[in-house]
C-alpha cells in the first residue's frame, strides 16, 4: 500500500515538473512574439523599435541635434509642429493660460553672425596663405575638358548638346553662365521627336527622347498635381517619382553655384503624335484608351508600370521633364560609387551610418575620401538632398578619365520635392557627423538666408522660363528657406559642440 502511494507521488511530482517546463517554454515563446517583458532586454523582436545609439556616446552631434530640433514647439514652421500645438484644443493666443489674447510676434531673425565670421575667417586665412605662397590650392589649377582629354573638336555643325559634352571640365558640367545652356535647354524644347523608347531598368518608366542631329534627352512623364505629396504610407523606395522635382532641383543646384545637374526643362507632348506614332514596338504594347477617353501607356518597370498607375494624357496631352544626355559611356566612362550614407533600403534594418557615432572617422581614412575634394563634395549633395528633400542617393557617379580629385555628378531626383511640410534630418548625417563644409556652400547658405533674396525668390525667378511654370507648389518654396535656416543651425551645434579646430570649414579649391 505504501509503494502504491508513493508510485502515485513519484508521477504526481513528474506530471507537475513536465506541466511545469511546457508552460515555461510557452511564456518564453509569448514573451519573444509578444514582448511582455519577462525575458531579458537583449532578445528584441523583429518588429520593436530598437534605440542603437549608445547613450555614453559623446559625439553624437546628428543624434542630439535631431532630438534638439524634435523637441522645438514651431520652430522651423513646419506643418507637423503646428498640428501638435493646436491638437491640445487651446489656441496660440491663449497658450498662456490668462484669457487674454497676446499678439504673436514675429520670431527675431538671426543673422548667425558666428558663422559669417568663421567664412570670413576662412577667407582671411586662405589670402594669407595665397600671399606667403603656401597655399597650394590657390594655384592656378588645371581645368582641362572632355574635349581635351580625348582631343576632340566640336564640328561646325555639333549640335549644342555635342558642344556642352564637350565642354563638360574637371571640376563642373558648364561654366556660370555658359550660353550653350540655354542652347541645350531650347532644342529639348522645339526639335521634332523622331524616336522615343524606354530606357531599360529603374523601378518606375522613362523614356528615352531621340530628336534630330544625335541629339537625346531623358523624359520622365507627369503622375500628379503639383500639391501631390508624398503618400504617408510611402517608403522612400518606394514613393513615385515627380517630373517637376526634377525640373526644380536643375535649378536649386544652379542657384547653389554647384552646376553638377544636367540640363533640364518641362515640355509639353501630344502622346498621339509625339509618343504614340514615333515609339519602338515594345512600347506600344502598352498603349490603352481609358473609360475617361484619355490616351494612357505604362512600359515595362519594377514597381508602378500596369494599367493601374498607367500615364495618361488629358485627352492626350502631357506634361513632362526633359533632362540632357550624359556623354555615352563608349565616349565617355563614368565610375559608379557607392554612396558612405547609403540607406538600407529595407522596412527595418538600419545603415552602418545610422548605428556608429564614429562612422565619417572611418570614411575618412578609406580613399577616396582620404584626400582631394570628394568628401566635401559629398557634403555638397548631404545639402542639396537636405534642401530639396531627396532620401534617394544610394549612388553617384563621376567621370573616369579625370581620375579622383573631379566633381560628383547629381543625377535622378525624381522623388524630391514630395514632404514640403517635412525636413528629413537624417539627410543632413554626412555634414552632422563630419562637422564639415565647404566655405562657398556656407557663404551661399548664408546669402540664401540673410537675402536681400531668399532662395524661394531666386528660384521661383530662376523658374519662371520655364514652359510649365509654376513648377512647384508654393508650401515647398517656403520649405527651402526653413531648410537653409536649420542647415545653419546645424552647422553651428557642430561649432558648439567640438573645438574650433575640429570644425572644418572646407577651402574651396575648385573655380
Amino acid at each position: 500500500m505504501f509503494g502504491l502511494r508513493s508510485l502515485r507521488m513519484k508521477e504526481r511530482l513528474a506530471i507537475g515538473f513536465g506541466a511545469s517546463l511546457v508552460l515555461f517554454t510557452l511564456l518564453l515563446v509569448i514573451d519573444l512574439q509578444m514582448d511582455l517583458g519577462v525575458a531579458n532586454r537583449h532578445l528584441m523582436p523583429s518588429h520593436a523599435r530598437v534605440r542603437y545609439v549608445n547613450d555614453e556616446d559623446k559625439n553624437g552631434v546628428f543624434r542630439d541635434f535631431k532630438r534638439k530640433f524634435l523637441q522645438k514647439s514651431n520652430s522651423s514652421g513646419s506643418k507637423e509642429a503646428s498640428t501638435t500645438i493646436t491638437s491640445h484644443g487651446r489656441s496660440a493666443a491663449d497658450s498662456s493660460g490668462s484669457g487674454q489674447r497676446n499678439p504673436t510676434e514675429p520670431p527675431e531673425h538671426d543673422n548667425f553672425d558666428d558663422l559669417m565670421s568663421l567664412v570670413a575667417e576662412s577667407r582671411r586665412n586662405s589670402e594669407a596663405r595665397s600671399n606667403t605662397g603656401t597655399d597650394q590650392s590657390n594655384e592656378s589649377e588645371e581645368n582641362p575638358t572632355l574635349g581635351d582629354m580625348m582631343d576632340i573638336r566640336p564640328s561646325k555643325n555639333a549640335s549644342y548638346l555635342e558642344r556642352f559634352q564637350l565642354g563638360i571640365s574637371k571640376h563642373e558640367l558648364y561654366r556660370e553662365s555658359d550660353p550653350i545652356v540655354d542652347g541645350v535647354v531650347n532644342d529639348m524644347l522645339h526639335l521634332p521627336i523622331q524616336h522615343v523608347f524606354q530606357k531599360d531598368g529603374g523601378t518606375q518608366i522613362k523614356l528615352v527622347i531621340e530628336f534630330p542631329n544625335d541629339v537625346k534627352a531623358l523624359f520622365k512623364p507627369m503622375r500628379f498635381p503639383r500639391e501631390q505629396q508624398t503618400l504617408p504610407n510611402h517608403f522612400y523606395f518606394t514613393d513615385f517619382e515627380r517630373h517637376n522635382a526634377e525640373i526644380a532641383a536643375f535649378h536649386v543646384d544652379r542657384l547653389l553655384g554647384f552646376r553638377r545637374t544636367m540640363p533640364v526643362t518641362g515640355r509639353l507632348l501630344n502622346i498621339t503624335t509625339e509618343i504614340y506614332q514615333v515609339a519602338d514596338d515594345d512600347l506600344l504594347k502598352t498603349f490603352f484608351v481609358s473609360p475617361s477617353s484619355n490616351l494612357c501607356f505604362h512600359g515595362k518597370c519594377s514597381y508602378y508600370c500596369d494599367t493601374a498607375h498607367a500615364i495618361c494624357g488629358n485627352p492626350d496631352t502631357l506634361e513632362g521633364s526633359f533632362a540632357a544626355f550624359l556623354p555615352s559611356y563608349e565616349q565617355a566612362h563614368r565610375k559608379v560609387w557607392r554612396h558612405p550614407w547609403r540607406r538600407s533600403y529595407h522596412k527595418r534594418r538600419k545603415a552602418q551610418w545610422e548605428t556608429d557615432a564614429d562612422y565619417c572617422a572611418m570614411i575618412r581614412d578609406i580613399p577616396p575620401y582620404d584626400e582631394g575634394r570628394r568628401l566635401l563634395d559629398l557634403m555638397d549633395m548631404s545639402v542639396f538632398d537636405f534642401l530639396i528633400g531627396n532620401m534617394d542617393r544610394h549612388h553617384y557617379e563621376t567621370f573616369k578619365v579625370f581620375g579622383n580629385d573631379t566633381f560628383t555628378l547629381h543625377l535622378d531626383h525624381g522623388r524630391g520635392f514630395g514632404r514640403p511640410y517635412h525636413d528629413e534630418l537624417s539627410i543632413l548625417a554626412p555634414v552632422l557627423q563630419c562637422c564639415l563644409i565647404r566655405t562657398t556652400t556656407l557663404q551661399s547658405l548664408l546669402k540664401f538666408h540673410n537675402g536681400p533674396k531668399h532662395l524661394s525668390d531666386l528660384l521661383r525667378e530662376s523658374m519662371q522660363s520655364d514652359p510649365l511654370n509654376p513648377i512647384l507648389w508654393e508650401p515647398h518654396l517656403n520649405a527651402l528657406d526653413r531648410r537653409v535656416k536649420i542647415i545653419l543651425q546645424a552647422i553651428r551645434e557642430c561649432v558648439k559642440k567640438n573645438p574650433g579646430d575640429e570644425v572644418a570649414i572646407g577651402e574651396d579649391d575648385i573655380s
